[in-house]
């Protein structure tokens, strides 16, 4: 996952936020879903991805991968905190968590909605609430739960098909 076209896609999405607030993205792989810092908005929201294993090479699809966000607006300044949920391969043994492959579409898709709910949680406005679905990937064999770090964490299962988003 390039950090840096998350990034620069952000920055262009967000430049369309209240004019003169700045706002920034991070990598962040210790948030945790359902435990935002107080006055922090979380958004979870399932995506499509591949995942590689380090060890033996191999490569799977994913249609549930999970994305949580935490996101504060302060004096202007905006900060969003993003974790991609991992998988690992079920082919070796103690195989380590894989980070996702989500491509650029996916990106733009998943940041498309995190912009939408920034301007819910943090600027208050009504929007509509429909969620931009994700480009689906082929994918031949069923979710594997023990192989899932959102599945480990208890969110997986919630609402694949749309979002998650609450206010802490």
């Amino acid at each position: 996952m390039a950090q840096s076209e998350w990034i620069n896609i952000f920055r262009i999405k967000a430049s369309n936020l209240k004019p003169g607030d700045i706002w920034h993205l991070e990598f962040d792989n210790k948030i945790m879903p359902d435990c935002p810092n107080q006055g922090w908005a979380q958004y979870i929201r399932n995506t499509s991805a591949r995942f590689r294993c380090t060890k033996c090479r191999r490569s799977w699809p994913s249609n549930r991968v999970m994305v949580v966000f935490h996101m504060h607006l302060i004096n202007g300044m905006g900060t969003v905190k993003v974790r991609a949920c991992r998988q690992n391969c079920k082919m070796c043994t103690a195989a380590p968590m894989e980070e996702p492959e989500i491509s650029v579409d996916n990106i733009s898709i998943l940041l498309d909605n995190l912009i939408e709910k920034i301007r819910i949680k943090c600027y208050h406005e009504k929007q509509n609430t429909s969620n931009k679905p994700s480009h689906k990937l082929d994918v031949k064999s069923p979710h594997e739960p023990s192989h899932c770090e959102a599945c480990i964490e208890g969110i997986c299962e919630r609402n694949t098909a749309a979002s998650y988003s609450a206010f802490y």
